[in-house]
Order: structure tokens, then sequence, then C-alpha cells
């Protein structure tokens, strides 16, 4: 009987070195991202920087929403809820408003809480943590439009709340918001206000630019661990085929909570950040549309891809503005005055833009790379390089 020759190990796949084109791609990144506030800045003035930091604010939310409608494959219509909970969230620890509307707070805190930073980031993601497990445990054995139309009513049901739990007892401050939420600082360090660094002056919009990269990149890091972990795995499982995963072995309730959980929790924090850069929150910011809008950073983008992911929500957040900035003169220099209302122009080719891309680009702008291609790819260089 002939013995099966052993395999070689020039057939054996090995991951791929990293090139020095791409470190120094990579260090380019750096200096533009670095840079950005400092560019933007000189050509269009505070305002677009402050596109920017709002920009960084949509990263996080949609890498959030990428955990559980890229990785785990749950389509969630109503994650700006966990936003609006964060954003709340802040609002209750560093503002007047408990103290104002309970004896016990006013005992406790005569002005207002005013909780640091390091204490408002955990709340607000534990809150938020809390409210997608609440979200989840529902809808455990829904999928598809049944699963989307559940957290559509949940976020709805979320704002729809905050805009009412101003009586009998006013908690949220109704239709009118919550004013007064303090600044970011960070061991004295008020972002508030401008500060001269290494000769450099800062305004405010460039100190809260550069702390929300650094909250984005922490994200960041999160997620390609989480991607590459054995819940990461798990997900995927789910995303692909949830029976196959369930016959596996895969405990698929705790792990859809978990992904309810996590994406939750990044909401949470974006929403913190959001209230204290506002200094205001109140339930107009939370509408239907913003959801919609985060869920578009992720698809636009390429689902379950983080680059892509980055990538769409950075267009959407900078592309409206354009727009907005742009459509007027436009329309003025080509017929002398404005044929249609800015805003409706503005709507318009944002939408018609978003069908075009779907229609040419349906996997994204940045899709993720398929997992059939990446093993061709490192075969065929192992073969090479045997030979």
């Amino acid at each position: 009987m002939p013995s099966i020759p052993p395999i070689e190990a020039t057939t054996s796949l090995t991951p791929q070195k990293k090139s020095p084109s791409h470190y120094l791609g990579v260090a380019i990144l750096i200096v533009l991202v670095a840079a950005a506030p400092m560019i933007v800045g000189a050509a269009g003035g505070n305002y677009w920087v402050r596109v920017l930091d709002f920009a960084m604010l949509y990263v996080m939310l949609a890498l959030g929403l990428n955990v559980v409608v890229g990785f785990a494959g749950l389509l969630d219509l109503g994650y700006i809820a966990f936003y609006a909970v964060g954003a709340y969230m802040a609002a209750f620890l560093t503002s007047p408003q408990l103290s104002t509307q309970f004896e016990w707070a006013a005992h406790l805190w005569p002005t207002g809480p005013h909780f640091p930073i390091w204490v408002v980031i955990p709340v607000g993601m534990a809150m938020a943590a809390l409210f997608g497990v609440l979200l989840g445990a529902p809808t455990l054995r829904l999928r598809g439009d049944y699963l989307a139309i559940v957290t559509l009513g949940f976020g709805e049901i979320v704002r729809i709340f905050m805009n009412n739990l101003d009586r009998p007892i006013n908690i949220t401050n109704g239709p009118k918001g919550i004013t007064g939420i303090a600044p970011v600082s960070l061991f004295g360090f008020d972002f508030s206000k401008t500060h001269d660094l290494f000769g450099v002056t800062l305004p405010p919009v460039y100190l809260y630019y550069y702390l929300f990269v650094a909250l984005s990149l922490a994200v960041i890091f999160i997620c390609v661990r989480l991607q590459h972990s054995r819940i990461g795995r798990a997900w995927a499982a789910i995303r692909e085929d949830e029976i196959a995963a369930k016959a596996m072995g895969i405990n698929t309730r705790n792990v859809k909570l978990l992904a309810f959980a996590m994406g939750a929790s990044f909401g949470g924090v974006s929403g913190a950040m959001f209230g204290s850069f506002q200094g205001f929150v109140s339930p107009e910011s939370f509408t239907f549309w913003e959801s919609v809008v985060v869920l578009a950073c992720v698809v636009l983008g390429g689902m379950g891809h983080i680059p892509g992911v980055i990538l769409g929500a950075v267009l959407l957040a900078v592309f409206p503005e354009v727009l907005r900035s742009t459509m007027g003169p436009l329309q003025q220099a080509v017929f002398g005055h404005e044929v249609v209302d800015v805003e409706v122009v503005r709507q318009l080719v944002y939408g018609l833009a978003m069908i075009i891309i779907m229609l040419y680009r349906s996997e994204g702008l940045w899709p993720a790379p398929r997992h059939e291609d990446r093993i061709a790819r490192l075969a065929k260089r192992n073969k090479a390089a045997g030979a």
C-alpha cells in the first residue's frame, strides 16, 4: 500500500509581513489626523473644525453600531437611543438639573454634581450597556425586518420619554432640554478654554477634537481586539447562520446580548461627549433620522470593516456641511439667484449620492476583504516564495 507523502512546509499559509510603504502610510495618516484641525481651521475657520469634532463623534457611534450590525448581523434602527442615554447621563452628572428638582440632590450638591470625566464616561457606558441589554433581551428570537421594527420602536420610546419626563416630576426638563452641562475637565485642564501648548494657541474646538480622536482610537482598539477574538468569531458565525452557530455549541443568547451591550456602550461614550461638548441636550438631537444616518455610515463605508466604517462616518459627517455651504453660492453663480431652497438641494444631492454609491458599490466604499480572497492571496505568495 503506497504511503501518503507528507505535506511540504512551503504550502503553509504564513501571515503577510508589513512592507515599509505600509508603515510610511500609517505615519502620513497620523500626521494628517494630528494636523487636520490646523489645516481646516486655517482654510475655513473654527466652524469646520467643529464639523471635524462631530465627525469623530460619528466615528464612535458608527463603530458601536458596527458591532451590532456588521459583526453580529443584527439590524438596529434605534441605535440613537443609546446616544441619548449617554448624553442625558452626562447632563444629570454635571449640570444643576437634579439639584434644582430634587431636595435630596440639593443637600448633596447645592450647585450640581459636577462629576469628573472619568466618572461620566464609565457611568454613561454602563447605563447605555444596560439599555442595550434591555433592548436585546426581548428580541433574541427576532431577525431581519421584525428586529428592525422593534429596535425602531425602542428608539422612539426613549426619545418620547425624554420629551415627556418633565411631569409630574421634572427629570429631563422635557422638550426644553437640559442646560448648564459642565465642559470636560481633566486634571484641572479645562477643554472649554483656550490654551497655549508648545507655543501653539489651541481654541476649545481644537482641544475637543484631540480628545474625541483619543476616545475614537480607544474604541477602534477595542473593536479590533473584539473582531479577532473568540467572541468576534462567534458574532461572525451568528451573522452567517444562527442555526449552524447554535448547533456548534455557541450560546447565541449571551453572545447576542453582549453585542447589544458592547455596541450600546460605545454609543453612550459618544453621547456623554456630545452633551459635554454642546453644554445642552434636548430630545430634538435624537430623532429617528439620526439613527438612519449612523446606519448609513456603516452600510456605505462597508459593514464589518472597521476602516470602511470610519471612512463612511467621516464622509457622512462632512459631506452634508460641504453641500450646505456650496449649494447657495453655486446657484448664485449659475442663475444669479437661489432657484431652489439650499436645504432642499442639499438633501436631494445627499440622497442622490447615497443611491449612486449603493448602485455601483453595493458592498460599501471600503468593503471588508473576503476570507477566500485573503487565503488565495497568501497561498499564491507562498507558492511564489517556494519556487
